[in-house]
């Protein structure tokens, strides 16, 4: 009897349990019926967010006059300066007057922004002396971001040449840059430091070679050896004081037997120095015909000193776009350090030299005088050189201006090869672009300043 008893407890505890167990069930159901609609308020909230965020984004992207198309656009097609050298050597920038470019290629059509200033390309072309120049190149650069001005080029016989990228031409004297630049650095010359010579300034014999004094010898400083382009100066510089090693060097630090990255294809300038001491000799002077350069080369060698010794990558390109979207940009960089800061000021010196009591004083006549010249530190070196079999006589000046109170600056570099008579000369069309361009200048800061004023 005690055992039935015990089952019979147990059963009814099972049937309460499960009791129990249902009722919390319900319970759990129907508070789960009262919570849907909080959930589907929290649901309709976070909808809300989500699509506030999207449109937001939308309107910054739309503010900034982007699409997400154009996003994905941008990571697909880019151009490099490779491939711009392929597909764009073409475009006729030393005849141009406009800034702008539209060119169509492979099916595809770009809009192309230069560099380029228009007034000062149009001065340029406009001045040009046909009658006696059988080649002309004119480079303005900005030193600093090694942008190019202006490129405008004539050649009679071809006028597709681009002469300004060709280096086909004698360097002549202004190779005295790198000497003068090696002769510093290497043997601590100065614009003051003595230096002789005898018989005539122009010429380069073996003879005038030695290191003599007698009562023939005319004794000179550095900076008016420089200033006066004097041969035998600098034909002793190089066979006494550099030899091949040092010309080599400092040559190729200027570029000379390098490739330059550029938008359009360049072929580098070229000097052979050989073993031949006299070679030396004629290499410093610019006393041969076999160093060969392009107008674009001389004005990055003047760059490089205004730029404090940095030799800057040239570009004519700003932006490229294609149907708005920016496919290429240009991106200025140093191509390498290449003399000392202090050397740098030096040259400087003695290019100012040139432009003040030199070669091309000439040409630069009172300009300390002029309105607009007299505001600048102006400098420069001049190179000349005949070619007698094909009755030539290539006719250079690379040099730059900076204002004394600003920081505006730009380089030219100009070659003209004359024919039968001499025209306009390579320093003449220097100083004309030097006042064009700062003219211009000048008058675009009073303009903005006037407006500022009607304003307030």
């Amino acid at each position: 009897m005690l055992n039935r008893s015990k089952t019979k407890n147990y059963g009814h505890s099972n049937k309460w349990r499960d009791y129990q167990s249902k009722l919390k069930k319900k319970d759990a159901t129907r508070r789960s019926y009262l919570r849907i609609p909080l959930y589907a308020a929290v649901l309709c909230v976070l909808i809300l967010v989500g699509n506030g965020i999207f449109i937001l984004l939308d309107k910054t992207l739309a503010t900034q006059n982007k699409d997400y198309s154009i996003i994905f656009a941008e990571q697909v097609e880019t151009l490099d300066k490779y491939t711009l050298q392929k597909i764009f050597n073409k475009i006729p920038f030393a005849s141009a007057s406009d800034k702008n470019f539209e060119l169509t290629t492979g099916g595809k059509t770009y809009q192309i922004i230069s560099s380029l200033d228009p007034f000062l390309q149009k001065f340029i072309i406009d001045h040009i002396d046909r009658k006696n120049s059988m080649h002309f190149g004119f480079v303005a650069m900005d030193p600093a971001t090694g942008r190019i001005l202006s490129m405008v080029s004539y050649d009679k016989n071809s006028k597709d040449a681009n002469i300004c990228i060709i280096p086909d031409y004698p360097a002549a004297s202004l190779f005295k840059i790198i000497t003068a630049a090696a002769v510093i650095e290497k043997c601590g010359f100065n614009c003051n430091t003595p230096v002789t010579f005898n018989d005539n300034k122009y010429t380069l014999y073996k003879t005038q070679l030695k290191d003599r004094i007698n009562k023939y010898t005319n004794q000179t400083t550095f900076e008016k050896s420089f200033a006066d382009s004097v041969n035998p100066v600098f034909g002793k510089i190089g066979k006494n004081r550099l030899g091949k090693s040092t010309l080599v060097t400092y040559a190729a630090a200027f570029g000379f037997n390098q490739t330059f990255d550029f938008e359009i294809p360049l072929r580098p300038s070229i000097v052979s120095v050989s073993d031949d001491p006299y070679n030396w000799a004629e290499i410093a002077s610019g006393f041969n015909n076999e160093t060969l350069i392009s107008p674009l080369h001389g004005a990055l060698v003047v760059s490089s000193i205004v730029n404090n010794g940095k030799l800057i990558a040239p570009t004519i390109i700003d932006e490229i776009n294609k149907k708005n979207q920016v496919v290429y940009h240009r991106n200025s960089r140093d191509v390498s350090d290449i003399i000392n800061p202090n050397t740098a000021i030096t040259l400087k010196k003695l290019m100012n030299a040139t432009i003040v009591s030199g070669t091309a004083s000439k040409s630069f006549s009172r300009f300390k005088k002029d309105k607009i010249l007299s505001k600048l530190n102006i400098g420069g070196k001049t190179g000349s050189i005949n070619n007698n079999a094909q009755h030539l006589k290539y006719d250079w000046f690379a040099g730059f201006a900076e204002e004394k109170n600003g920081s505006n600056k730009i380089v030219v570099s100009v070659l003209v090869v004359h024919q039968d008579y001499i025209g306009t000369r390579a320093a003449s069309y220097s100083r004309m672009a030097i006042k064009e361009y700062f003219q211009n200048y000048y008058a675009n800061i009073n303009e903005q300043q006037e407006k500022k004023s009607a304003a307030l």
